[in-house]
């Protein structure tokens, strides 16, 4: 995994290397995380992922805004960085689902206004007013955007 994640303050352990893994169920210890490469097709596998996992989870009902704005989080690490994106995501004790989404790129993202007719430049408005809490942390090697959502436990 790329960068450091904002994990310690959420009381998570750091995330391992490893392209793909999966840890217990268990709450507070469900953990799954990939690796993908810096190609438009990281998108699609990264939704087609995390969806799977939710279902497996039983989290059917945080699956559709957890997969938006990781769709939001890759692209905007694909349009911005040239090296590998990590996904990263932990079922916390607190009825709560952490997604860290990591990138060789240093500078955090920056949110901006989009004007009515921009195609683009929504993502990290729509992980702000989506979220219960989110953020950027910066790590050796990049940065983590990470979010949190609210599911029913």
């Amino acid at each position: 995994m790329i960068g450091v994640s904002d994990s310690a303050a959420a009381g998570v352990p750091e995330p391992g290397s490893g392209s793909a893994r999966r840890r217990s169920k268990a709450v507070g210890s469900a953990t799954a995380e990939w690796s993908f490469p810096a190609d438009p097709g990281a998108v699609r596998t990264a939704r087609t992922v995390v969806r799977r996992v939710l279902d497996d989870w039983g989290l059917n009902g945080a699956a559709d805004m957890a997969v938006l704005l990781v769709s939001e989080l890759v692209t905007n690490s694909l349009r911005h960085a040239s090296g590998p994106i990590g996904v990263r995501m932990v079922l916390l004790s607190s009825d709560g689902l952490l997604v860290e989404v990591s990138d060789p790129l240093p500078d955090p993202p920056r949110e901006r206004d989009a004007a009515p007719d921009d195609e683009g430049g929504r993502g990290l408005q729509l992980v702000a007013c989506s979220s219960r809490r989110w953020g950027t942390r910066r790590g050796k090697s990049g940065k983590t955007v990470w979010f949190e959502l609210s599911v029913a436990g």
